[in-house]
Protein backbone atom coordinates (compact mmCIF):
# COMPACT_ATOMS: atom_id res chain seq x y z
CA UNK A 1 0.00 0.00 0.00
CA UNK A 2 1.11 3.50 -0.90
CA UNK A 3 -0.07 7.18 -0.24
CA UNK A 4 -0.68 8.21 -3.96
CA UNK A 5 -3.86 8.38 -5.09
CA UNK A 6 -5.93 10.17 -7.74
CA UNK A 7 -8.76 12.44 -5.70
CA UNK A 8 -10.86 14.65 -7.55
CA UNK A 9 -9.43 13.95 -10.90
CA UNK A 10 -5.73 14.19 -9.75
CA UNK A 11 -3.46 12.22 -8.08
CA UNK A 12 -1.91 13.50 -4.55
CA UNK A 13 0.69 12.48 -2.46
CA UNK A 14 -0.96 11.92 0.86
CA UNK A 15 -2.96 15.02 0.96
CA UNK A 16 -0.27 17.14 -1.19
CA UNK A 17 -1.69 17.54 -5.07
CA UNK A 18 1.63 16.25 -7.00
CA UNK A 19 0.69 19.38 -9.68
CA UNK A 20 1.71 22.04 -6.88
CA UNK A 21 4.90 20.46 -5.70
CA UNK A 22 5.79 20.62 -9.94
CA UNK A 23 4.78 24.49 -9.81
CA UNK A 24 7.28 24.97 -6.54
CA UNK A 25 9.93 22.93 -6.99
CA UNK A 26 10.24 21.93 -11.13
CA UNK A 27 10.16 18.98 -12.82
CA UNK A 28 11.97 16.34 -12.76
CA UNK A 29 11.32 15.69 -8.82
CA UNK A 30 11.06 12.94 -6.83
CA UNK A 31 8.15 13.00 -4.12
CA UNK A 32 8.15 10.53 -0.90
CA UNK A 33 5.60 9.94 1.29
CA UNK A 34 5.74 9.78 4.80
CA UNK A 35 3.36 7.54 5.84
CA UNK A 36 3.94 5.05 3.49
CA UNK A 37 7.73 5.00 4.96
CA UNK A 38 6.44 4.84 8.36
CA UNK A 39 3.88 1.98 7.66
CA UNK A 40 6.27 -0.08 5.60
CA UNK A 41 8.74 0.23 8.65
CA UNK A 42 6.18 -0.98 10.98
CA UNK A 43 4.83 -3.73 9.02
CA UNK A 44 8.66 -4.95 8.17
CA UNK A 45 9.13 -4.89 11.73
CA UNK A 46 6.02 -6.59 12.93
CA UNK A 47 6.06 -9.25 10.45
CA UNK A 48 9.09 -10.32 12.82
CA UNK A 49 7.49 -10.09 16.43
CA UNK A 50 7.09 -13.82 16.76
CA UNK A 51 11.09 -13.82 16.60
CA UNK A 52 13.14 -13.67 19.22
CA UNK A 53 16.12 -11.43 19.57
CA UNK A 54 15.75 -9.24 16.05
CA UNK A 55 17.85 -6.32 14.93
CA UNK A 56 17.07 -4.25 11.68
CA UNK A 57 19.39 -2.20 9.53
CA UNK A 58 18.16 0.13 6.99
CA UNK A 59 19.87 -1.14 3.43
CA UNK A 60 21.27 2.49 2.92
CA UNK A 61 21.71 1.69 -0.50
CA UNK A 62 18.32 2.18 -1.30
CA UNK A 63 17.73 5.87 -0.21
CA UNK A 64 20.26 7.46 1.24
CA UNK A 65 18.33 10.90 1.76
CA UNK A 66 19.39 12.08 5.33
CA UNK A 67 15.63 12.78 5.91
CA UNK A 68 14.51 9.24 4.98
CA UNK A 69 17.37 8.06 7.55
CA UNK A 70 15.59 10.38 10.05
CA UNK A 71 12.31 9.02 9.58
CA UNK A 72 13.88 5.47 10.22
CA UNK A 73 15.76 5.80 13.10
CA UNK A 74 12.75 7.18 14.63
CA UNK A 75 11.53 4.05 13.86
CA UNK A 76 13.87 2.06 15.48
CA UNK A 77 16.10 0.95 12.25
CA UNK A 78 19.64 0.88 12.45
CA UNK A 79 21.72 0.98 8.69
CA UNK A 80 22.99 -1.29 6.91
CA UNK A 81 26.07 0.42 4.90
CA UNK A 82 28.42 0.07 2.32
CA UNK A 83 30.52 2.87 2.35
CA UNK A 84 32.00 5.31 4.11
CA UNK A 85 29.77 8.01 3.08
CA UNK A 86 27.05 5.55 3.92
CA UNK A 87 27.96 5.42 7.29
CA UNK A 88 28.69 9.39 7.81
CA UNK A 89 25.38 9.86 6.57
CA UNK A 90 24.08 6.80 8.66
CA UNK A 91 25.09 8.92 11.80
CA UNK A 92 24.39 12.46 10.77
CA UNK A 93 20.70 11.01 10.65
CA UNK A 94 20.70 10.05 14.05
CA UNK A 95 21.36 6.24 14.45
CA UNK A 96 23.18 5.13 17.17
CA UNK A 97 26.59 3.33 15.68
CA UNK A 98 26.29 -0.03 17.34
CA UNK A 99 23.42 -0.58 15.44
CA UNK A 100 25.38 -0.01 12.31
CA UNK A 101 26.38 -2.68 10.06
CA UNK A 102 29.05 -2.24 7.23
CA UNK A 103 28.96 -4.60 4.37
CA UNK A 104 29.89 -4.23 1.26
CA UNK A 105 32.98 -6.46 -0.74
CA UNK A 106 35.63 -3.58 -1.49
CA UNK A 107 36.29 -1.78 2.00
CA UNK A 108 39.18 -0.07 1.98
CA UNK A 109 41.81 0.66 4.76
CA UNK A 110 40.77 4.17 5.30
CA UNK A 111 36.75 2.91 5.73
CA UNK A 112 37.80 0.14 7.67
CA UNK A 113 39.82 2.61 10.69
CA UNK A 114 37.07 5.35 10.27
CA UNK A 115 34.28 2.64 11.33
CA UNK A 116 36.22 1.38 13.84
CA UNK A 117 37.16 5.00 15.21
CA UNK A 118 32.71 5.61 14.67
CA UNK A 119 31.94 2.33 16.96
CA UNK A 120 30.02 1.25 14.59
CA UNK A 121 28.26 -2.48 15.81
CA UNK A 122 29.26 -5.21 13.05
CA UNK A 123 31.63 -5.74 10.10
CA UNK A 124 30.43 -8.35 7.61
CA UNK A 125 33.85 -9.62 6.50
CA UNK A 126 33.33 -10.44 2.67
CA UNK A 127 37.01 -12.54 2.32
CA UNK A 128 39.77 -14.00 4.83
CA UNK A 129 41.65 -11.00 3.67
CA UNK A 130 39.86 -8.80 4.82
CA UNK A 131 39.33 -10.36 7.99
CA UNK A 132 43.45 -9.86 8.32
CA UNK A 133 43.34 -6.27 7.74
CA UNK A 134 40.85 -5.57 9.92
CA UNK A 135 42.86 -7.43 12.68
CA UNK A 136 45.55 -5.55 11.82
CA UNK A 137 44.24 -2.34 12.22
CA UNK A 138 41.80 -3.22 15.25
CA UNK A 139 45.32 -4.29 17.05
CA UNK A 140 47.05 -1.26 15.70
CA UNK A 141 43.94 0.93 17.10
CA UNK A 142 43.96 -0.49 20.53
CA UNK A 143 40.42 -2.03 19.94
CA UNK A 144 38.28 -4.98 18.92
CA UNK A 145 36.15 -5.30 15.49
CA UNK A 146 32.93 -7.10 16.14
CA UNK A 147 32.17 -9.41 13.03
CA UNK A 148 30.49 -11.57 10.65
CA UNK A 149 31.47 -13.50 7.86
CA UNK A 150 29.52 -13.27 4.83
CA UNK A 151 28.74 -16.44 2.96
CA UNK A 152 27.99 -17.32 -0.06
CA UNK A 153 25.36 -20.27 -0.48
CA UNK A 154 25.59 -21.22 -4.19
CA UNK A 155 21.84 -20.55 -3.94
CA UNK A 156 20.16 -18.87 -7.25
CA UNK A 157 17.66 -16.20 -5.95
CA UNK A 158 15.74 -16.07 -9.78
CA UNK A 159 15.74 -12.55 -9.64
CA UNK A 160 17.55 -10.29 -11.97
CA UNK A 161 21.19 -11.66 -12.97
CA UNK A 162 22.48 -7.66 -12.10
CA UNK A 163 21.17 -7.63 -8.26
CA UNK A 164 21.56 -11.36 -7.93
CA UNK A 165 24.47 -12.10 -5.11
CA UNK A 166 24.26 -15.90 -3.68
CA UNK A 167 25.87 -17.66 -6.52
CA UNK A 168 29.15 -19.17 -6.66
CA UNK A 169 30.20 -16.79 -9.61
CA UNK A 170 28.93 -13.88 -8.05
CA UNK A 171 31.93 -11.54 -6.44
CA UNK A 172 30.06 -11.81 -2.69
CA UNK A 173 31.11 -13.20 0.52
CA UNK A 174 33.36 -16.60 0.64
CA UNK A 175 32.63 -20.16 -0.52
CA UNK A 176 30.08 -22.21 1.41
CA UNK A 177 32.75 -24.94 1.32
CA UNK A 178 35.46 -23.14 2.76
CA UNK A 179 33.53 -20.97 5.36
CA UNK A 180 34.04 -23.28 8.64
CA UNK A 181 37.57 -23.41 8.12
CA UNK A 182 37.89 -19.63 7.53
CA UNK A 183 35.90 -18.48 10.31
CA UNK A 184 38.09 -21.06 12.86
CA UNK A 185 40.92 -18.85 11.47
CA UNK A 186 39.61 -15.49 11.71
CA UNK A 187 38.34 -16.38 15.39
CA UNK A 188 41.59 -16.91 15.93
CA UNK A 189 42.92 -13.20 15.56
CA UNK A 190 43.81 -10.42 17.89
CA UNK A 191 41.18 -8.17 17.50
CA UNK A 192 38.19 -9.45 15.97
CA UNK A 193 35.07 -10.96 17.69
CA UNK A 194 33.84 -13.15 15.37
CA UNK A 195 30.09 -13.87 16.34
CA UNK A 196 28.22 -15.50 13.52
CA UNK A 197 27.99 -15.33 9.75
CA UNK A 198 25.66 -13.51 7.37
CA UNK A 199 24.27 -14.27 3.81
CA UNK A 200 22.80 -12.48 1.04
CA UNK A 201 21.51 -13.83 -1.92
CA UNK A 202 19.87 -10.79 -3.89
CA UNK A 203 17.41 -8.12 -4.38
CA UNK A 204 13.77 -7.92 -5.73
CA UNK A 205 13.33 -11.13 -4.44
CA UNK A 206 9.59 -12.63 -5.36
CA UNK A 207 9.93 -16.31 -4.25
CA UNK A 208 11.32 -17.31 -0.72
CA UNK A 209 12.14 -20.65 -1.82
CA UNK A 210 15.60 -19.92 -2.50
CA UNK A 211 15.85 -17.64 0.33
CA UNK A 212 14.61 -20.86 2.51
CA UNK A 213 17.25 -23.24 0.68
CA UNK A 214 20.15 -20.25 1.53
CA UNK A 215 19.19 -20.27 5.09
CA UNK A 216 18.94 -24.10 5.73
CA UNK A 217 22.40 -24.22 4.71
CA UNK A 218 23.72 -21.27 6.82
CA UNK A 219 21.62 -23.32 9.93
CA UNK A 220 24.25 -26.35 8.68
CA UNK A 221 27.11 -24.32 8.93
CA UNK A 222 26.01 -22.67 12.12
CA UNK A 223 26.14 -25.86 13.55
CA UNK A 224 28.86 -27.59 12.10
CA UNK A 225 31.06 -24.43 13.90
CA UNK A 226 29.22 -24.93 17.14
CA UNK A 227 30.34 -28.66 17.01
CA UNK A 228 33.96 -26.97 16.60
CA UNK A 229 33.76 -24.99 19.25
CA UNK A 230 33.03 -21.47 17.87
CA UNK A 231 31.05 -19.21 18.88
CA UNK A 232 27.53 -18.12 16.98
CA UNK A 233 25.81 -15.93 18.42
CA UNK A 234 24.09 -13.96 15.36
CA UNK A 235 22.59 -14.82 12.38
CA UNK A 236 22.56 -11.94 9.34
CA UNK A 237 19.95 -12.97 7.06
CA UNK A 238 20.34 -10.17 4.80
CA UNK A 239 17.37 -8.73 2.77
CA UNK A 240 16.15 -8.46 -0.48
CA UNK A 241 12.29 -8.76 -0.38
CA UNK A 242 11.00 -7.45 -3.55
CA UNK A 243 8.01 -4.74 -4.04
CA UNK A 244 4.98 -4.91 -6.87
CA UNK A 245 6.02 -2.99 -9.91
CA UNK A 246 3.77 -3.74 -11.98
CA UNK A 247 -0.52 -2.89 -10.63
CA UNK A 248 -0.66 -7.40 -10.97
CA UNK A 249 2.31 -8.32 -9.57
CA UNK A 250 1.78 -10.86 -6.96
CA UNK A 251 4.68 -10.87 -4.38
CA UNK A 252 5.49 -12.78 -0.67
CA UNK A 253 4.21 -9.96 1.61
CA UNK A 254 6.71 -9.17 5.10
CA UNK A 255 4.06 -11.48 7.23
CA UNK A 256 4.94 -14.33 4.44
CA UNK A 257 8.86 -13.46 4.90
CA UNK A 258 8.71 -13.71 8.54
CA UNK A 259 7.14 -16.93 8.58
CA UNK A 260 9.28 -18.47 7.07
CA UNK A 261 12.31 -17.41 9.07
CA UNK A 262 10.64 -18.35 11.96
CA UNK A 263 10.39 -21.95 10.77
CA UNK A 264 14.02 -22.22 9.55
CA UNK A 265 15.39 -20.26 12.31
CA UNK A 266 13.04 -20.08 15.69
CA UNK A 267 15.09 -22.94 17.27
CA UNK A 268 18.70 -21.10 16.31
CA UNK A 269 19.49 -19.40 19.75
CA UNK A 270 20.58 -16.18 18.05
CA UNK A 271 20.27 -13.14 17.26
CA UNK A 272 18.51 -12.74 13.52
CA UNK A 273 19.79 -9.70 11.76
CA UNK A 274 18.21 -8.02 8.66
CA UNK A 275 18.47 -5.63 6.20
CA UNK A 276 15.51 -4.40 4.26
CA UNK A 277 15.87 -1.59 1.70
CA UNK A 278 13.57 -1.88 -1.52
CA UNK A 279 10.41 -3.25 0.61
CA UNK A 280 10.31 -0.03 2.99
CA UNK A 281 11.16 2.77 0.18
CA UNK A 282 10.09 1.38 -3.00
CA UNK A 283 6.45 2.48 -2.96
CA UNK A 284 7.13 5.29 -0.79
CA UNK A 285 7.89 7.68 -3.81
CA UNK A 286 7.41 8.47 -7.02
CA UNK A 287 9.39 10.98 -9.97
CA UNK A 288 6.99 13.42 -11.58
CA UNK A 289 8.31 14.34 -15.12
CA UNK A 290 6.56 17.25 -17.40
CA UNK A 291 5.52 16.00 -21.14
CA UNK A 292 8.24 17.60 -23.45
CA UNK A 293 6.34 16.59 -26.70
CA UNK A 294 5.04 13.79 -28.09
CA UNK A 295 6.80 12.79 -31.48
CA UNK A 296 4.95 10.96 -34.31
CA UNK A 297 6.69 7.60 -34.81
CA UNK A 298 6.61 5.04 -37.30
CA UNK A 299 4.42 2.64 -35.41
CA UNK A 300 3.99 4.49 -31.87
CA UNK A 301 4.30 7.62 -30.97
CA UNK A 302 7.00 8.94 -28.65
CA UNK A 303 6.12 10.85 -25.42
CA UNK A 304 9.32 12.41 -24.38
CA UNK A 305 9.81 13.48 -21.00
CA UNK A 306 11.62 15.85 -19.33
CA UNK A 307 13.35 13.14 -16.63
CA UNK A 308 15.97 10.64 -18.14
CA UNK A 309 17.99 8.18 -17.29
CA UNK A 310 20.16 9.98 -15.57
CA UNK A 311 17.30 10.71 -13.24
CA UNK A 312 15.90 7.25 -13.14
CA UNK A 313 18.42 4.11 -14.09
CA UNK A 314 16.78 1.25 -13.44
CA UNK A 315 15.10 1.05 -16.69
CA UNK A 316 17.87 1.35 -18.54
CA UNK A 317 20.30 -0.72 -16.35
CA UNK A 318 18.00 -3.68 -15.73
CA UNK A 319 14.96 -2.96 -18.75
CA UNK A 320 12.89 -2.49 -15.22
CA UNK A 321 8.88 -1.51 -15.28
CA UNK A 322 7.91 1.12 -13.80
CA UNK A 323 4.04 2.20 -13.95
CA UNK A 324 3.24 5.70 -15.93
CA UNK A 325 0.41 7.46 -15.06
CA UNK A 326 -0.60 11.28 -15.74
CA UNK A 327 -0.95 13.04 -12.97
CA UNK A 328 -4.47 14.77 -14.21
CA UNK A 329 -5.41 11.55 -16.27
CA UNK A 330 -8.54 12.48 -18.57
CA UNK A 331 -10.21 9.36 -18.78
CA UNK A 332 -8.41 7.96 -22.11
CA UNK A 333 -5.77 6.42 -23.03
CA UNK A 334 -3.24 5.57 -25.74
CA UNK A 335 -0.16 2.95 -26.94
CA UNK A 336 2.97 5.00 -26.66
CA UNK A 337 6.96 4.79 -26.57
CA UNK A 338 8.17 6.28 -23.22
CA UNK A 339 11.30 8.09 -23.72
CA UNK A 340 13.85 10.66 -21.94
CA UNK A 341 15.89 13.87 -23.43
CA UNK A 342 19.74 11.79 -23.13
CA UNK A 343 21.18 10.87 -26.46
CA UNK A 344 21.41 7.65 -25.92
CA UNK A 345 18.90 4.64 -27.52
CA UNK A 346 18.90 3.27 -23.66
CA UNK A 347 17.05 6.23 -22.40
CA UNK A 348 13.97 4.35 -22.71
CA UNK A 349 11.55 3.30 -20.22
CA UNK A 350 8.94 1.70 -22.24
CA UNK A 351 7.29 0.95 -25.38
CA UNK A 352 4.30 -0.22 -26.57
CA UNK A 353 2.96 0.57 -23.26
CA UNK A 354 -0.74 1.30 -22.84
CA UNK A 355 -0.75 4.10 -20.40
CA UNK A 356 -3.11 7.36 -19.56
CA UNK A 357 -3.12 9.80 -22.89
CA UNK A 358 -0.60 12.86 -22.53
CA UNK A 359 0.07 15.68 -24.74
CA UNK A 360 2.64 18.20 -24.45
CA UNK A 361 2.81 20.38 -20.97
CA UNK A 362 1.31 17.20 -19.10
CA UNK A 363 2.60 16.04 -15.85
CA UNK A 364 3.03 12.44 -15.46
CA UNK A 365 4.49 10.08 -12.80
CA UNK A 366 6.59 7.37 -12.32
CA UNK A 367 5.56 4.86 -9.45
CA UNK A 368 7.46 2.81 -7.28
CA UNK A 369 10.75 4.70 -7.64
CA UNK A 370 11.48 5.16 -3.48
CA UNK A 371 14.44 2.66 -3.87
CA UNK A 372 17.29 2.95 -6.21
CA UNK A 373 15.79 5.69 -7.96
CA UNK A 374 17.21 9.77 -6.74
CA UNK A 375 20.74 7.06 -5.39
CA UNK A 376 21.23 6.43 -8.53
CA UNK A 377 20.99 9.84 -10.21
CA UNK A 378 24.28 11.33 -12.54
CA UNK A 379 24.56 14.40 -14.49
CA UNK A 380 25.27 12.83 -17.88
CA UNK A 381 24.48 15.17 -20.71
CA UNK A 382 25.78 17.92 -18.09
CA UNK A 383 21.85 17.69 -16.49
CA UNK A 384 21.25 18.68 -12.99
CA UNK A 385 20.81 16.43 -10.21
CA UNK A 386 16.91 16.02 -9.35
CA UNK A 387 15.65 17.26 -6.25
CA UNK A 388 13.65 15.25 -4.01
CA UNK A 389 10.68 16.13 -1.78
CA UNK A 390 9.06 14.37 1.14
CA UNK A 391 5.51 14.75 2.23
CA UNK A 392 4.09 14.57 5.59
CA UNK A 393 -0.08 14.90 5.56
CA UNK A 394 -0.85 17.94 3.94
CA UNK A 395 2.82 19.47 4.76
CA UNK A 396 5.35 19.50 2.08
CA UNK A 397 9.59 20.30 2.16
CA UNK A 398 12.70 19.73 -0.18
CA UNK A 399 14.79 17.45 1.12
CA UNK A 400 17.53 17.24 -1.30
CA UNK A 401 17.72 20.20 -3.66
CA UNK A 402 18.05 20.20 -7.31
CA UNK A 403 21.80 21.03 -7.95
CA UNK A 404 22.07 22.81 -11.61
CA UNK A 405 24.79 22.36 -14.27
CA UNK A 406 26.43 25.69 -12.97
CA UNK A 407 27.35 24.76 -9.53
CA UNK A 408 28.56 21.17 -10.81
CA UNK A 409 30.73 23.25 -13.56
CA UNK A 410 31.96 25.38 -10.56
CA UNK A 411 34.13 22.11 -9.21
CA UNK A 412 36.00 22.21 -12.26
CA UNK A 413 38.76 23.78 -13.46
CA UNK A 414 41.05 24.63 -16.44
CA UNK A 415 44.90 23.81 -15.38
CA UNK A 416 47.23 27.30 -16.38
CA UNK A 417 49.14 25.29 -18.87
CA UNK A 418 45.85 25.13 -21.11
CA UNK A 419 45.52 28.66 -21.47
Amino acid sequence: MDHFANTGGELHAEQVPLAAIAREVGTPVYVYSRATLSRHAKVFREALSALPRVHIAFAVKSNPNLAVLRLLAKEGYGADVVSEGEMNRALAAGMKPEDIVFSGVGKTRAELIAALRAGIGQFNLESEEEGVELSEIAVDLGGSAVCTLRVNPDVDARTHAKISTGKAENKFGVAYDRAADIYVRLSALPGLDMRGLAVHIGSQISDLEPSRQAFIKMGALMTALREKGQSVTHMDLGGGLGVPYKADDVLPTPADYGRMVSDVAQDWGVTLMFEPGRVITGNSGVLVTEVVRVKQGTDKPWIVVDAAMNDLARPAMYDAWHDFAAVKPSGESMIANIVGPICESSDTFAMARDIDAVKAGDLAIFRTAGAYGATMANTYNSRPLVPEVMVDGDRWAIVANRIEPAAILAAEQVPDWLD
